[in-house]
């Protein structure tokens, strides 16, 4: 399965303090909420075995590091992807640049390798 996905935020604005607990951030659950129903509208249904997953980040200006967005795109893919991001054998991870069109390019697929 090959999908586009947008740019997620980056992690250091992925939690918050709200008294005196870390809580997720309205834009991270913005991020969820956005992939979701995206990927609603393709049908699609979660993995239930192994998983290789291939993400591509296409950042808009060159600031900001691969890591930062990777979690949040594994998070927002966790239960419509794959049922749990245990599942995952194998991820490669990209970093691009494209002013006019960030994104995330994620394709996740079986795998047997691993196991």
């Amino acid at each position: 399965m090959t999908f586009e996905l947008p740019l997620p935020p980056s992690a250091n604005r992925y939690f918050r303090m709200f008294r005196g607990r870390m809580v997720t951030s309205s834009e991270a659950k913005n991020y969820r909420a956005a992939v979701a129903a995206l990927m609603h509208a393709h049908h699609v249904e979660p993995l239930t075995g192994p998983v290789c997953v291939s993400i591509s980040v296409y950042r808009a200006r060159k600031a900001g590091d691969l890591d930062n967005r990777i979690k949040i795109v594994l998070d927002a893919m966790q239960g419509i992807f794959y049922v749990d991001d245990k599942q995952i054998r194998e991820l490669h991870c990209y970093l691009a640049d494209d002013k006019h069109n960030p994104r995330c390019i994620v394709d996740v697929a079986s795998t047997a390798r691993l196991d």
